[in-house]
């Protein structure tokens, strides 16, 4: 064992450390959109609720995807959100440093509920969210 043997495993250690935070960080993140929005009926809205509103299905709408945003809206809802963020974690590949992560909405209602149409959210989800980054970055982080 000599000082190369050394600095690669130093190399790998720090490699899979990112890879983990990268990891952790994109479930934080999803975690948080989806506790964030809405699920509710009519009476949380503002004014009447868009076409199409149904209470979780926001929700059961965000998905991940890697290198490439995916737009396609899901049928159903997830009125804890349980079952999508399963999804997502199932997902995000292990190797998960030095790729790009995209988590996104595709109800066409979900620019509605950003702005805060809903009582429930008046703030929006992905707004809040942003401004938590880097704290759920350095938390994530901290526990490696």
């Amino acid at each position: 064992m000599g000082f190369t043997d050394d600095i690669n495993r130093f190399a790998k250690k720090a490699m899979t450390n990112s890879d983990q935070v990268v990891r952790l960080t994109v479930f934080k993140v999803a975690e948080r959109l989806i506790e964030k929005t809405p699920v509710g009926d009519a009476k949380y809205w503002k004014s009447p609720p868009p076409k199409g509103y149904v209470g979780g299905h926001a929700r059961a709408n965000w998905t991940y995807s890697e290198g490439m945003r995916v737009i396609q809206e899901i049928e159903g809802v997830d009125a804890d959100g349980a079952k999508t963020l399963q999804n997502i974690q199932a997902s995000v590949p292990r190797d998960a440093a030095k790729r790009v992560h995209y988590i996104q909405n595709s109800v066409p209602y979900i620019e509605r509920l950003e702005e805060g149409w809903s009582r429930q959210a008046p703030n929006g989800m992905v707004a809040i969210t942003a401004a938590e980054f880097q704290g759920i970055v350095s938390e994530e982080a901290s526990k490696l």
